[in-house]
């Protein structure tokens, strides 16, 4: 017997079981992008480094500091220094120099360096959980060659950085379901709680959530560290992330996700076989079901709220300006967040796998995700305002546009939302036709069924003269011909599922719109997860604000030479001098002198001061060390205040001729 083809019934059922598949693919690929495209930056940065990026010392320093915005973690192989070889240098104990509003870290050096230029790597976990890294150069008595390379990877990247960040994905949309559906359950429709289709959902975002905790937790010291998936078998490691605010957090949240598994067993035990035989009515009447669920609401929102405190506690709402009011608030916006889309995800499965939800419940849902989006509004622009601080902040930072690119998708969510209310209203208008269309189609889709299962091989009419009690429904020998038939009865079943909900205008257009709604919430979170990984806009404006008052600008630097002559012999030549950075706070000096026939001069004396007339500071005297022939460098110039700067080189260039050059500078 030849195989016939599928029926289009049934080729439409294969498609809509695929969409799920598709969604999840997609919403994958685009977290992957997300975090491809932006690698996780932090709340803390790097401010000062003694030596500076660049220095050339006469000696060799004792130790290397360095100093950050704001705290971070570190351990005893977060600073390593390397000679021109590549050896290490450092003693590998790390120094706390921390005080007061002062965050500094050093590494003490052995003893007996030669010149050269040496490497200092850097790696830290700032206080919001990310990864921070760096590196830089500083020479003694002169640069030389060096076979150490600049690491041009940032911490918590590459493949290891990309893992993680789908995890970071996977646990938000695990969390917004497993809440919004529970809620939904409770607050819009509870006979839902014995729906296998909303069961499902539920569970699945809680083994998702899960499963990305767990995965954000091995993953973590590879995240933090050396970015290679191997160290995820680190036991030393994981247990000293374990040690750390975000591994108490993880574990915290493990934890609580063993009381929401309890809270969903009861969920979908107990209370959905109490719920279960309750009329289309039963939220507008008390019955013996409502204790229940005043206990599982109460019990289920402190659950939640737990688990979004793991969030709030180890992310940027816990630094920064106002924690002790961005946590609350970071947790209600959470809330909110996860009622609104996961009540919207559960109210589309609803809608696509359950005929028969009443319109009263999606009245409630309307109600309860207009409070949602309140919250969510409120908390949202005080959270916006904390970690930008500026409106120049919101277009020149990175923070800020993709805050802007939310604040869009947000807009373009409600106003499909306000399209699913205009639905809405219009099943509340006129529901008796809808029901009457709804049971007319039940009806004869059963009729079918009837006929359907009475005309199968092997059972006899009425008129054949015998009794159907005493012989049974034939099954084909054939298993070919037997999985035709499934998948035909399947196809009816399909079939015959899809007419009874399209059989309401109104119902299929409010399933679409809440589809659309859905689609742009999987692009808001992908937005939203990468926003949480990235440098608030404040921090972002405030660096920039000390790197134009203190910290090195490469090619800002004071260049400038001075021609000088002491009336003696061979008196003639120039001083070449550079500042750099050339700003208020500490600079590196270098000083050339070369001869009139541009040879380098090496001076037995030279000296330098600093006056600033306008305010009556200086001057500032300087002897700067002797680096190389015709070569003097200093590090350390501290230069208190900006203004126009005069600059005195005195330059001897024998036991009786010297004389003094200056020039005047703007340092800014």
């Amino acid at each position: 017997m030849t195989a016939t083809a599928p029926a289009p019934s049934t080729a439409r059922a294969r498609v809509t079981a695929f969409l799920p598949r598709l969604a999840l693919v997609l919403a994958t690929l685009l977290a992957t992008l997300f975090t491809a495209a932006a690698p996780a930056t932090a709340h803390a940065a790097l401010t000062a480094s003694d030596p500076t990026d660049g220095a050339v010392v006469a000696t060799a320093p004792a130790q290397v500091t360095l100093s950050f915005s704001e705290q971070v973690a570190m351990g005893d192989d977060s600073i390593r220094v390397l000679d021109p070889q590549g050896t290490r240098v450092d003693t590998g104990e790390l120094r706390d120099m921390c005080s007061g509003n002062t965050v500094r870290y050093g590494t003490a050096l052995h003893t007996g360096l030669p010149n050269g230029t040496y490497t200092v790597a850097w790696q830290a976990v700032s206080a919001d959980s990310h990864p921070i890294s760096g590196a830089f150069t500083f020479s003694i008595g002169a640069p030389s060659a060096t076979d150490v390379s600049l690491p041009t990877a940032q911490a918590g990247g590459g493949p290891v950085g990309i893992a993680y960040g789908i995890a970071r994905y996977a646990a938000y949309a695990g969390f917004t379901v497993l809440v919004g559906g529970a809620a939904f359950i409770l607050l819009c429709w509870r006979r839902g709680a014995a729906e296998r289709p909303l069961q499902k959902l539920v569970v699945r975002a809680w083994v998702t959530l899960t499963a990305a905790t767990l995965a954000m937790l091995v993953l973590r010291t590879p995240y933090t560290g050396s970015g290679s998936f191997s160290d995820v078998f680190d036991l030393n490691g994981l247990r000293a992330v374990l040690e750390t605010k975000t591994g108490a957090s993880l574990v915290s949240r493990l934890l609580l996700l063993g009381a929401a598994a309890l809270f969903v067993a009861v969920l979908f035990g107990v209370y959905a076989r109490r719920v279960a035989g309750l009329g289309p009515d039963e939220a507008d009447r008390p019955d013996d079901t409502s204790d229940l669920t005043f206990g599982l609401a109460i019990g289920g929102a402190v659950v939640a709220g737990g688990i979004a405190a793991t969030w709030a506690l180890s992310e940027h709402a816990s630094t920064g300006i106002q924690p002790g009011i961005a946590m609350p608030a970071d947790i209600l916006h959470l809330m909110a967040v996860a009622t609104w889309l996961g009540g919207l995800a559960a109210l589309l499965v609803a809608l696509h796998k359950v005929p028969g939800i009443e319109r009263a419940a999606v009245r409630r849902f309307s109600r309860v995700a207009f409070v949602s989006v309140l919250v969510l509004a409120v908390t949202g622009v005080y959270q916006s305002w904390r970690q930008l601080g500026s409106w120049s902040a919101l277009t020149g930072t990175d923070y800020g546009q993709l805050l802007l690119l939310k604040v869009g998708l947000v807009a373009v969510l409600l106003g499909i939302a306000y399209v699913s209310r205009k639905w809405t209203a219009r099943l509340a208008e006129a529901p008796t036709d809808a029901e009457a269309a709804l049971a007319s189609v039940a009806a004869v889709g059963q009729t079918a069924d009837d006929v359907s299962r009475e005309t199968a091989p092997g059972a006899t009419s009425e008129g054949s003269g015998v009794s159907r009690e005493t012989e049974p429904v034939a099954v084909p020998a054939d298993p070919e011909r037997a999985a035709q038939l499934a998948l035909q009865r399947a196809a009816r079943e399909s079939a015959l599922e899809k007419r009874v909900r399209d059989a309401d205008p109104d119902r299929a257009g409010l399933r679409r719109s809440v589809l659309a709604e859905a689609a742009i919430a999987v692009i808001l979170l992908a937005v939203t997860t990468v926003l949480t990984s990235t440098e608030p806009g404040r921090t972002v404006e405030r660096e920039a604000g000390r790197s134009s008052t203190a910290t090195a600008v490469p090619d800002r630097a004071v260049k400038i030479t001075l021609p000088f002559d002491t009336g003696g012999p061979n008196g003639k030549g120039s001083v070449r001098l550079e500042l750099d950075p050339g700003r208020v706070g500490a600079n590196t000096l270098h000083l050339w002198s070369e001869s009139a026939d541009d040879t380098p001069f090496d001076l037995p004396e030279i000296k330098v001061a600093f006056t600033l007339p306008a305010k009556d500071v200086g001057p500032l005297p300087l002897v700067p060390e002797r680096a190389a022939p015709g070569h003097w460098t200093a590090s350390g110039v501290q230069l208190p205040l900006a203004g126009e700067w005069r600059i005195d080189v005195t330059v001897r260039t024998s036991d009786i001729d010297q004389t003094t050059v200056q020039k005047t500078v703007k340092i800014g």
